[in-house]
């Protein structure tokens, strides 16, 4: 049974790609609501080049928080808090191998996206990259967007529908104007009539994020 006051604890760690002993660059990716730690990786064969490093928490029954991303903070407690500790937890596993954060991209789709948008803004500092597919940073939308902090450059992909039913088009906006100002190098991408899900756009621009960060390193 997950602990109640931290329920992402000790959840497995799924992988794929290259072995994280060998690789030069790691992706962290962050399954939504509902889904699996397996079923993201799927995205790995599409995106990731030889040399990465593909890695997929599991949140404890498919759920990184109960409530909407755009909920009071405190209503999706203790679990943001444990998700947020479970994603520092991993990142600390790969910079033990050798692999320093600037060579580590966060992508999440939906609640992973939230989930890896409010990572890298509570933690500031140099990734390889952040995408965001279909997500945006967590909070009340009566409640000001605000983080401090340096990304340094961190390349920063927010791909999502003009219309979908879980992520208001006014906070991508607003995510993409505050890790802007943070100092990442934002790309955003607004999709019209695409719905909640992701399309080959977004796929070549993670490929094309992750090609780019593995041929800096060679």
């Amino acid at each position: 049974m997950p602990d109640a006051t931290d329920p992402h604890a000790d959840q497995q760690v799924y992988s794929t790609g290259t072995p994280l002993d060998e690789a030069s660059a790691v992706m962290i990716l962050i399954h939504g609501r509902g889904a699996t730690a397996q079923s993201i990786l799927r995205l790995a064969g599409a995106v990731a080049p030889d040399g990465v490093a593909c890695l997929a928490p599991q949140a404890s029954h498919r759920t990184w928080y109960p409530q909407s991303f755009l909920a009071p903070m405190e209503k999706n407690e203790p679990y943001l808090t444990s998700a947020l500790n479970a994603m520092d937890e991993l990142i600390q596993t790969i910079e033990d191998a050798g692999i320093a954060r600037n060579r580590i991209v966060l992508l999440g789709f939906s609640q992973g996206a939230c989930l890896a948008c409010e990572y890298a803004a509570r933690h500031a500092e140099r990734y390889g990259g952040v995408v965001a597919l279909s997500g945006g940073l967590i909070g009340p939308e009566d409640e000001p967007l605000s983080h401090d902090g340096d990304l340094e450059g961190t390349p920063a992909f927010l791909g999502c529908s003009d219309q979908d039913p879980h992520i208001p088009l006014e906070r991508v906006q607003e995510t993409a104007e505050v890790l802007r100002e943070m100092g990442a190098d934002v790309d955003r991408r607004i999709y019209p009539g695409m719905g909640h899900t992701t399309n080959d756009d977004e796929l070549r621009a993670v490929r094309e994020m992750l090609t780019t960060l593995v041929s800096a390193l060679a």
